[in-house]
């Protein structure tokens, strides 16, 4: 594949911004602002979000794994899922806060879930240009610079999907 730098730059750092601060405008939004979803019943999505969370957690570590095997097919295609199920999040996660009332943290570990939250939040807004560039870069073959930007994304990336399970069984007893 030609690398396409000039088309896909934009569209990278485009959505790196804007995708951001769509999901910060979701939780500003007053409670009689959020959209009517009508008698769906979305009370489970917590649960689905933290499950695709715990499946990207495990493909991004078996595409180290394929790696270090230089199977580099099944990397590719258990980086790819990765992105894909972290998309999947983001659309889902995007519906459950554009039309459900926020949650609050009622537990006595505060101080464990507080910084845990944080920091996946601060960490999951880089996540999705360097995830972007890094496949880019790999499906580009333009290995060297996959490997510069994979040096930060994978951990990153690794440590999202992982708080973000661990976000959800914080606040699993005090979802709707």
């Amino acid at each position: 594949m030609k690398n396409q730098d000039h088309i896909w730059k934009p569209i990278i750092i485009g959505l790196s911004i804007v995708v951001p601060i769509a999901v910060a405008v979701l939780f500003l939004l007053p409670e009689d602002m959020k959209l009517n979803v009508g008698s769906a019943d979305l009370r489970s999505l917590p649960f689905f979000h933290a499950s695709l969370n715990g499946s990207t957690a495990v493909l991004l570590l078996l595409g180290l794994w394929f790696i270090t095997k230089r199977q580099v097919r099944w990397h590719r295609f258990s980086m790819i899922s990765a992105f894909a199920l972290s998309a999947v999040f983001l659309l889902s996660y995007v519906i459950y806060h554009s039309s459900q009332p926020q949650s609050t943290y009622e537990g006595d570990y505060g101080y464990i879930y507080y910084p845990i939250l944080i920091s996946h939040i601060v960490l999951s807004v880089p996540v999705l240009p360097l995830a972007m560039f890094a496949i880019y870069r790999g499906i580009t073959n333009e290995v060297q610079r996959h490997k510069k930007i994979v040096r930060w994304t994978y951990p990153i990336w690794l440590y999202v999907a992982i708080t973000g399970v661990m976000v959800y069984a914080f606040m699993s007893p005090y979802y709707g």
